[in-house]
């Protein structure tokens, strides 16, 4: 009888670890998160902030476990961010670069760690293209082109010269060369537009304003101020204010973003001419992420649309 009940509970045990083991076999496998790195270069601006907010919202959405650093305008912060992105075992990497140069070494690390990386907003300079994956971003030389262009429209009645000045980005960032590029090769065919003044604002608001001070204490007598961000022409405004000058009268305004605060300006007639770069990439950063991950086909360059609003637009859209 003993032997009997030995064997019977013997029989149970076996019985219910196989129950166990098909029943762990049965339940759904959870799927890992994406771990994704992005190196954000500052808040310098209105624009970055909406950047960088956009994208928390877009890998919450996607479900994306997101490692977001700041590095606070300096690219040695970001490289340190990066590293520190590839030793946390990261599944892939973007960084929006505060400059063109000085990438190569870190992004070599991360090929070496088999982690692709992605460049977004502003590209780099590099010998070797194969060091990053994808970029997403808007199209700077085209945003000079297209804020040359309205500039020689609208002064296309005008004998010449007209005198430009210019409050540029950070210097050395693909949007500072790029919207200057653009904008001097639509000058490039029309002689009688003359830039006579450039100096860098680093898309900041306070330095728009000093930029604004020391144009006007150096080159006064000026037609069109091309500021390229909003920030800075909103800087630049607030300059041209306190002088009594009226900005988009007296002398004709150009900015590139078209944020709320600069579409605000453009009602009130201070901007007479936006060009869009719109931060609002989240998502299509996150569908970008997503095929990379799981090696499904991507489109390596990746550009957001470039509007163009005017104060006649402004003018004919809204007249009550």
């Amino acid at each position: 009888m003993k032997k009997r009940n030995i064997i019977f509970i013997c029989i149970c045990l076996i019985i219910l670890s196989l129950s166990s083991c098909g029943n762990a076999n049965d339940e759904p496998e959870i799927p890992e998160r994406i771990v994704f790195g992005f190196s954000q270069l500052g808040d310098e601006s209105e624009w970055r902030t909406a950047f960088s907010n956009d994208i928390r919202r877009a890998a919450e959405r996607a479900g994306v476990q997101l490692m977001f650093d700041n590095a606070q305008q300096q690219r040695s912060n970001q490289i340190k961010a990066i590293r520190s992105f590839i030793l946390k075992g990261a599944d892939i990497i973007a960084f929006s670069p505060i400059v063109e140069d000085g990438w190569d070494n870190v992004l070599r690390e991360a090929r070496m760690a088999d982690i692709p990386v992605i460049v977004v907003d502003r590209k780099i300079e590099t010998g070797n293209e194969g060091l990053f994956t994808a970029f997403i971003g808007a199209d700077f030389h085209r945003e000079g082109v297209k804020a040359g262009e309205f500039m020689v429209e609208r002064f296309a009645d005008a004998e010449g010269p007209v005198r430009v000045a210019e409050i540029s980005g950070t210097l050395n960032s693909s949007p500072a060369i790029g919207r200057a590029e653009g904008l001097r090769e639509v000058f490039a065919d029309h002689p009688k537009f003359e830039i006579v003044i450039s100096d860098s604002g680093d898309f900041m608001r306070s330095r728009g304003r000093e930029s604004m001070e020391m144009i006007l204490s150096e080159a006064p007598d000026i037609d069109i101020l091309f500021a390229h961000n909003d920030d800075m022409a909103l800087g630049a405004i607030e300059t041209l204010e306190e002088h009594g000058i009226v900005p988009g009268t007296d002398i004709i305004i150009v900015s590139v973003d078209a944020q709320t605060s600069g579409l605000e300006a453009l009602r009130q007639g201070k901007i007479n001419c936006l060009i869009e770069c719109s931060p609002l990439m989240g998502d299509a950063m996150m569908a970008l992420v997503l095929k990379i991950v799981n090696g499904e086909p991507f489109e390596r360059y990746t550009y957001t649309e470039t509007r163009v609003f005017t104060d006649k637009d402004w003018e004919l859209t809204h007249r009550q």
